[in-house]
């Protein structure tokens, strides 16, 4: 119960911290893309350093290699699957000369849904390990992260008429699938514990799969390729930075 609470607990405070993002769209309804691709750029360098130093090294440490490549590759199974069969769509993707819609903002939000689920699994899973430094490290990172993100959603929603008040209760709500995957990965954790190490490779598996398939892409549509690297390379340090220093 412990587990399950504090990955609840954990998954709570970093999914909420979406909503401070948000706050940012009742001063400003402008939306720079070149902004909102350095901001994804520099959440992806966190979750980057987050997959290696919180889960998989402490995965490899405990069980080896073989079960971190079968944990690996289901994580990146099961969001490819999600990929393929939950539709959603980006913000930037051939957004340009096209109106949007309800369902094309809707379609979005549960693009960042999809992205935020990993996210609150790894969180959970972290909490199930021995180790709670790495867990509250890992937390940090992913709740800083998360500001971005709220800011990254509120604000195009805002470039597009809506009220202040309604983006902020969207990006927020985008928060909260954070703890459902919390409460997920802590349980894994107290049910499977003999494979922890593929537990926390899966959630690793998960979340590289939305850095490099999702979130990267998306910054190169917006940004040139040097930003975005010098951007992902400063959020990759600064997690790197949170992991020796809660350690």
């Amino acid at each position: 119960m412990n587990t399950l609470l504090w990955g609840l607990l954990g998954s709570l405070a970093a999914g909420s911290a979406t909503s401070l993002g948000a706050f940012f769209v009742f001063f400003s309804r402008d939306f720079n893309r070149r902004l909102y691709a350095g901001m994804l750029s520099f959440a992806a360098g966190i979750m980057l350093a987050a997959t290696i130093f919180s889960l998989l090294l402490p995965a490899m440490n405990q069980g080896g290699i073989y079960p971190v490549i079968i944990g690996f590759s289901l994580g990146v199974l099961f969001l490819e699957l999600c990929d393929q069969f939950i539709p959603h769509e980006h913000f930037l993707k051939g957004i340009e000369g096209i109106p949007v819609h309800l369902r094309r903002i809707s379609l979005f939000v549960l693009a960042i849904t999809i992205h935020n689920f990993p996210e609150g699994l790894s969180v959970g899973v972290s909490f199930g390990t021995d180790n709670l430094h790495k867990a509250l490290a890992l937390t940090v990172g992913i709740a800083i992260q998360n500001i971005l993100e709220g800011t990254a959603v509120a604000l195009p929603l805002r470039s597009q008429g809506y009220s202040p008040l309604h983006c902020f209760l969207i990006a927020s709500l985008t928060g909260l699938v954070e703890p459902i995957g919390g409460v997920l990965g802590a349980g894994l954790t107290v049910i499977f514990t003999s494979v922890m190490p593929i537990v926390l490779s899966f959630a690793a598996g998960c979340m590289l799969y939305v850095i490099s398939g999702e979130i990267i892409p998306e910054c190169h549509r917006e940004h040139s390729a040097k930003s975005t690297k010098i951007w992902l390379i400063v959020g990759f340090i600064l997690m790197m930075y949170l992991d020796n220093i809660f350690t």
